[in-house]
């Protein structure tokens, strides 16, 4: 129980921004600022869109009508991921290399893209193949 609750106040501490604040803080490893946490979590939300978008496209082509949920929530995901990255790109105030995310923030909105695409051609294959009868 206790290292739930060492784990709970570490989680509760400020992130630091720096290598020297992380080293001052006592924190061994240096995770990276915010921006480029948020540009992270955003490709891997894209990424996500790109997975479900796949294999809704697979279940498609194999069973007919089978993955029309997922590829509406290929396409949610996608979109979602995307314009996180797309939105973090637009307020990132420097480079690559400088800590803002930029690159995480790229790698977001061509995934979001892709993922989108990949949800869509599964959303129209489903309802070219529909059942009839």
């Amino acid at each position: 129980m206790s290292a739930l609750l060492v784990l709970a106040a570490q989680a509760a501490s400020p992130v630091c921004t720096t290598p020297t604040e992380c080293a001052g803080q006592g924190v061994d490893t240096f995770l990276g600022t915010p921006a480029r946490i948020w540009a992270s979590v955003a490709a891997l939300v894209a990424l996500g869109g790109v997975v479900i978008g796949w294999l809704a496209l697979r279940s498609v082509r194999r069973s007919g009508d089978g993955g029309k949920g997922a590829a509406i929530v290929a396409v949610v995901v996608g979109l979602i991921g995307g314009l996180n990255g797309a939105v973090k790109l637009a307020v990132a105030d420097g480079g690559l290399g400088t800590g803002n995310g930029v690159f995480g923030a790229a790698l977001a909105l061509a995934l979001g893209l892709a993922g989108a695409v990949l949800g869509g051609l599964a959303l129209d294959r489903a309802r070219r193949t529909r059942p009839s009868g």
